[in-house]
């Protein structure tokens, strides 16, 4: 018998899917939900652990909850002879944002111990690319970007190393980052093999990577060693661990699957833009020069101060009601409703401010796509706080279904069959992938 293997992956945002197919993402994490999971024929389970959205200390009891419903039921279904081997991605930002090493030292605490870490940021349909320990951004070292200077999460180094030793407050040196480079994937597998095998200490390893069969290379040595590995990476390494046939439906399959009123005509698509990283306002300004398209926007300043006023739930209430007419009225003209938040951002006293401000911007835009969600025949959900909120909180699923990408990196997921609404597709679509016409050229594409 075959050995039965699943890669677990604990995703701080609901995007880290973007290169599979065919795989359940769970919202919840009880051990009832888990036990699905894992018993799903697929030979991954993503957790959306949306930890990105979340404080440090937060993050690091939600992924602690997590890995110990893991630790429960993994040991449950090994004892049965269900599941004979099992890895753990911490599944992360190709551009270096997020809670490092906050998480994989949860993961290691709860599931632990490993060998050794495994740094493989690479994204490369996104132009994510690794080489010399440095990481890139379409040919641009990736602390020069905008997401470097994001106000959360930045950095300023693109080598590997260095960047650990900035995240680790000093506590990791530079020096003491081994390095998998380039030539090492590219040449004999043995020797590869071997260097894999020679992992220990609970070091960090940074790994370059450039093309698909270099990952995948890898994960042959990984899953031939008998090293305890645990793998802090962005998604190309997912399809290095794990070798998927062909997407069972295409672009067009997935568009078909925009559903119909009664009469067989597409009910409306809603696009939500809740990512206000610079690539998705430009993004979202492509969109709206379509004529068929029109905005509905939700301007953050009023919100702030609905937010911290004594009136704050009777207007809030009559704000969203008025919002929620104007999305309706924009799709009964025939027209796609363009849900946002205004672009720009607004100055926080202080990290947990701003967090919180997120947080409930998100779940506003959440009720609005709820309430609407049984008239629509498609959701394109751009940004990841913004989809995790949309999907957990505002249709309250415990779960989803990954069907595949309708273009690279932007997954299609369907709403299960129990669901408040069931059969909706949703796009979870990264607010840092593409160029300025991505959004625009995926709602053409659902134009069915």
């Amino acid at each position: 018998m075959a050995e039965r293997r699943k890669v677990i992956v604990i995703d701080d945002d609901p995007t880290g899917s973007q290169t599979v197919h065919s795989a359940p993402l769970l919202l919840r994490w009880d051990p009832d939900s888990l036990r699905r999971g894992l018993r799903h024929p697929s030979p991954l389970l993503f957790v959306l652990a949306n930890t990105r959205a979340l404080e440090p200390e937060a993050a690091r009891e939600r992924v602690r909850e997590i890995c110990r419903g893991l630790r429960l039921v993994l040991a449950e279904l090994e004892s049965a002879g269900e599941l004979d081997r099992w890895l753990v991605v911490s599944r992360g930002d190709s551009t270096l944002r997020g809670h490092f090493p906050l998480e994989v030292d949860v993961i290691s605490e709860e599931l632990g111990p490993f060998d050794a870490t495994l740094l493989v940021p690479a994204f490369l349909p996104g132009g994510r690319t690794t080489r010399g320990g440095v990481h890139y951004l379409h040919g641009e070292p990736v602390h020069t970007t905008d997401f470097a200077r994001d106000r959360l999460f930045g950095f300023s180094s693109s080598f590997l190393p260095e960047w650990v030793a900035e995240k680790t407050g000093g506590a990791i040196s530079p020096d003491a980052v081994e390095r998998l480079d380039l030539a090492e994937l590219d040449g004999p597998a043995a020797n590869l093999q071997a260097r894999v095998d020679s992992f220990s200490a609970q070091r960090v390893v940074a790994v370059d990577a450039e093309r698909p069969e270099q990952l995948a290379a890898l994960g042959e040595a990984v899953w031939r060693s008998e090293r305890r590995l645990l793998f802090q990476s962005a998604a190309s390494l997912i399809n290095g661990l794990v070798p998927l046939p062909p997407q069972p439906l295409d672009a067009a399959g997935l568009a078909m699957l925009r559903r119909r009123d009664s009469s067989g005509e597409p009910l409306p698509v809603l696009v939500v833009v809740g990512s206000h990283v610079p690539l998705a306002d430009q993004q979202l300004e492509e969109l709206l020069r379509e004529t068929s398209c029109e905005g509905v926007e939700l301007t953050a300043s009023k919100l702030a101060r609905v937010w911290e006023g004594s009136a704050g739930p009777e207007l809030l209430q009559a704000l969203e009601l008025s919002w929620l007419d104007q999305l309706r009225e924009i799709a009964r003209q025939g027209r796609t409703p363009v849900l946002f938040s205004s672009r720009g951002e607004l100055v926080f006293a202080s990290a947990q401010e701003r967090r919180r401000f997120g947080l409930e911007l998100a779940a506003l835009m959440a009720r609005l796509v709820a309430a609407l969600a049984p008239e629509l025949g498609l959701i394109i959900s751009k940004g990841g706080i913004t989809t995790h909120t949309l999907m957990a909180d505002g249709l309250l699923l415990d779960g989803v279904e990954l069907l595949g990408q309708l273009l690279p990196g932007l997954s299609l997921v369907l709403t299960p069959s129990d669901a408040m609404v069931p059969g909706v597709p949703v796009i979870t679509f990264p607010g840092n992938l593409g160029d300025a016409g991505t959004l625009r050229k995926v709602w053409g594409l659902v134009q069915v």
